[in-house]
């Protein structure tokens, strides 16, 4: 009998900007924290990549996001001629999926975007049977075709709204209670 187990850790890549856009022309907010959990759960993982911009106004939201479980990977903005922040963190992303293969720290890769630029990393992700699915934050007519000729597991995280959104606490005084 062998001491050899499988670890069945997964790792998260998650394009925070196509995330958060994504799931914004749905008209919901995604619970971050209970994203994650979900995340554990039903994809068991381990480590939850958010690549994201890195804007000083939006610290909250970066120490909220730490606390929720996810490791953050900033990468520096830069302020277009209209005066937004752009970090694009394809490349970011792209780097460290590759480099955690070749160094072994994952069995599946789960992929959160909607983003045909990331095709060529999920036909690499396959090619070693490294990756479980892609959760699209747009839904099947949004989501790039790149990613759908991939012939890649897609799942749409619209279709779990019912337990990833963030919930109004009740109206005061609803029940009688203060």
């Amino acid at each position: 009998m062998s001491n050899y187990q499988i670890k069945n850790e997964n790792f998260a890549y998650i394009d925070g900007a196509n995330l958060y856009k994504g799931l914004k022309v749905f008209d919901w907010r995604l619970d971050y924290g209970r994203f994650r959990i979900w995340l554990k759960e039903k994809y068991n993982v381990e480590r939850a990549y958010i690549f994201i911009g890195l804007v000083p106004k939006y610290k909250d939201l970066y120490t909220y996001l730490q606390e929720s479980g996810f490791t953050l990977i900033f990468k520096e903005t830069v302020y277009g001629d209209s005066g937004k922040p752009k970090g694009n963190c394809d490349a970011d992303l792209v780097l460290r999926a590759v480099c955690d293969v070749y160094e072994n720290r994952f069995d599946k890769a789960i992929i959160v975007s909607s983003d045909g630029d990331y095709s060529s990393l999920v036909k690499f992700l396959q090619e070693r049977d490294k990756l479980k699915i892609i959760l699209s934050p747009s839904n099947v007519d949004k989501c790039s075709i790149l990613l759908k000729k991939t012939n890649a597991p897609i799942a749409y995280i619209n279709d779990q709204k019912s337990i990833l959104e963030i919930r109004n606490k009740k109206a005061p005084d609803r029940d009688k209670t203060p």
